[in-house]
């Protein structure tokens, strides 16, 4: 099984800059986005022409604005949108598939924007949303993908020290938030593959970042403990253009 998640920053957008080529070539079983900047029936025009796959989205009120959507080869069992609580189902950013030995959970973390404006309200959801996912493993274990906003340690953006405190995704409430995630058990993949690797999985529009490597590490695929002897590679796709985030992979044999 492959499984892929990618922040496209609008599928329009992403549909244009050969989405379809990248999803044929990595051949993935589940493909889950964040960012598809679109309500339901735009993704799926824009998806019109890519087989295989059933589609689920969901949307943010304000058009044009955040937004997810999962595309998996198999049906799953059973399909939920939103954490079920009011402040935070306005912005379409969870969806969780139920398959027969797992819950996926796609996420698109809120972030807490310039000056750290939603700082309180992302420190809010961190726990809300941590409790949705202990709720969900209680029957299942759960596989947890998607733009989750932070850089966890210094190891996963170019700038720490700069950064600390100062910029939305590596303020210590955020890593906070991060930490009561891992210290439940769940496993951070790619640093459990990979313990001493330097790669990011987004890179600012500016001032040439990508192309300098000035990046941040803050797509995940977190998995129950349970699941992590099954993880045969996790990687991130730096290769892969189209937006300012790359995909990252997960892949098992098992």
């Amino acid at each position: 099984m492959i499984l892929i998640s990618w922040n496209v920053n609008g599928i329009r957008a992403v549909m244009q800059k050969g989405f379809a080529e990248v999803l044929k070539d990595i051949s993935a079983d589940i493909v889950c986005l964040q960012e598809t900047k679109a309500q339901p029936d735009q993704v799926m025009t824009a998806l019109n022409g890519i087989d295989g796959y059933h589609i689920y989205c969901n949307s943010a009120q304000r058009k044009g604005y955040s937004g997810t959507a999962i595309l998996s080869r198999t049906e799953p069992l059973s399909v939920q949108f939103d954490l079920g609580l009011a402040e935070h189902d306005q912005e379409g950013r969870v969806i969780a598939v139920q398959f027969d030995g797992f819950h996926l959970v796609n996420v698109y973390t809120p972030n807490s924007g310039s000056e750290l404006k939603r700082l309180d309200y992302r420190n809010h959801w961190d726990r809300d949303f941590l409790a949705y996912i202990k709720q969900l493993e209680n029957a299942k274990p759960v596989v947890l993908c998607g733009d989750l906003n932070v850089a966890h340690q210094a190891i996963d953006l170019a700038r720490p020290k700069e950064n600390y405190n100062k910029s939305a995704g590596y303020t210590q409430i955020e890593i906070d938030g991060m930490d009561n995630i891992i210290a439940t058990g769940l496993v951070d993949t790619f640093r459990y593959k990979n313990p001493d690797a330097v790669k990011y999985s987004w890179w600012s529009y500016r001032a040439g970042a990508r192309r300098r490597n000035i990046g941040w590490r803050i797509d995940y695929f977190l998995v129950s403990p349970e699941l992590k002897d099954k993880i045969d590679y996790a990687d991130i796709l730096c290769e892969v253009g189209g937006s300012d985030h790359c995909p990252v992979i997960l892949g098992s044999n098992s």
